[in-house]
C-alpha cells in the first residue's frame, strides 16, 4: 500500500481495559489497520495502566496519587518503562506485524522525537492557597520533533509509541498518554486525532448515553469543565484535544473504543463520538 505524505493521517490514542481484552485488541488493532488498507497513514499512541499497575505490584512498589497522577519514583520509574516498552509495546507491534503490516515500537526516547520536563503540579490547600506537589518522574511535554515519526509514515510503516519521554539531561518521565498523544497529533498537522474510551463519547449527562455532544470548539471546553460537564479522566482527553487542534490537527475526536466497527466512518467523514475543533475567543 503507497501511503504517501499526502494521504489521510490519523493518530489514535489506545489504553485503558481495552487493551486488557486480548479479543477486543485484536479488532481495535484490525480496525486501525484496515484504514491503512485503505491508503491512509497510521499511528497509534498507548498508554497502560493496567499492566503498569501489575508490574508495580509484582516488584512490591506502592502506587501513590495525587489529584489522579501516579506518584513516579526512581525505582517505580523503571518499572513503567519496562512494562511499556518491553510488554505492552512489544505485544501491540507482534500483532501487527502478525497481520501482515509493518509496525515499529518507539517512545519519545527515539530519535529525541519527544523532549519531556517536569511536571509541576499544583495543589489547592484546605486555606485556598496554591503549593506545588513533587510527582517525581512524571513529565510533561517540553516539544516534539516529528521528523523521525514522518519518515516512518511516509515509508509505509505503522508506528506504535508509548508515553515515555526524557529531557535535556537524561532524565526520563512517565507522561500521560492523552496529553502525550495530543501533542504527536499536533505536531504531525493530523488530520484526525482519535482518542478511545469506553462511552460513545462527551455526555452533557454522564448517566444519560442520549445527551451525546456532537461537536464542541476548543474555547468551550474550559467551561463545560467548570460547569462538571467534563470531570475525572475524561478532563485529560479533552486537554489532549485542546493540544492537538491548537498545534495544527485539523480535527480530534473522543469515541467508544469498545465499538471498533466504526472507525471506518471516521474516513467517510461521517459523525461519530464527539468532535472537537479549533475555536477563538474572538
Amino acid at each position: 500500500m503507497d501511503n504517501n505524505k499526502d494521504s489521510e493521517l490519523f493518530v489514535f490514542k489506545y489504553g485503558g481495559n481495552a487493551m486488557v481484552n486480548n479479543d477486543l485488541k485484536e479488532r481495535i488493532l484490525r480496525a486501525m489497520c484496515d484504514l491503512y488498507d485503505k491508503g491512509h497513514r497510521v499511528l497509534i499512541v498507548h498508554g497502560g495502566g493496567p499492566f503498569i499497575q501489575k508490574a508495580l505490584d509484582a516488584a512490591q512498589l506502592e502506587s501513590e496519587f495525587i489529584d489522579g497522577q501516579r506518584k513516579t519514583s526512581p525505582e517505580a520509574m523503571r518499572v513503567v518503562e519496562t512494562a511499556l516498552k518491553g510488554e505492552v509495546n512489544s505485544d501491540l507491534v507482534g500483532r501487527i506485524n502478525t497481520m501482515g503490516y509493518r509496525a515499529v515500537g518507539l517512545s519519545g526516547k527515539d530519535g529525541q522525537t519527544v523532549i519531556g520536563k517536569k511536571r509541576q503540579h499544583v495543589q489547592m490547600t484546605a486555606e485556598g492557597k496554591e503549593k506545588i506537589v513533587d510527582l517525581g518522574q512524571v513529565g510533561n511535554v517540553d516539544r516534539v520533533q516529528p521528523a523521525l515519526l514522518n519518515d516512518l509514515l511516509t515509508g509505509g510503516y505503522i508506528p506504535v509509541m508509548t508515553c515515555i519521554a526524557q529531557d535535556a539531561s537524561g532524565n526520563s518521565f512517565n507522561i500521560n498518554g492523552d496529553i502525550f498523544a495530543g501533542h504527536i497529533a499536533g505536531a504531525l498537522k493530523a488530520d484526525a486525532f482519535v482518542v478511545l474510551t469506553d462511552i460513545d463519547g462527551l455526555l452533557r449527562d454522564i448517566n444519560d448515553p442520549a445527551s451525546l455532544i456532537e461537536e464542541v470548539k476548543s474555547t468551550e471546553i474550559a467551561e463545560l469543565i467548570a460547569s462538571g460537564v467534563i470531570q475525572g479522566g475524561m478532563i485529560p482527553k479533552m486537554e489532549a484535544c485542546i493540544a492537538a487542534v491548537r498545534e495544527g490537527a485539523k480535527s480530534a475526536y473522543i469515541i467508544n473504543g469498545t465499538q471498533p466497527h466504526q472507525l471506518p466512518r471516521l474516513a467517510s467523514g461521517q459523525k461519530i463520538g464527539t468532535k472537537i475543533t479549533y475555536g477563538t475567543n474572538e
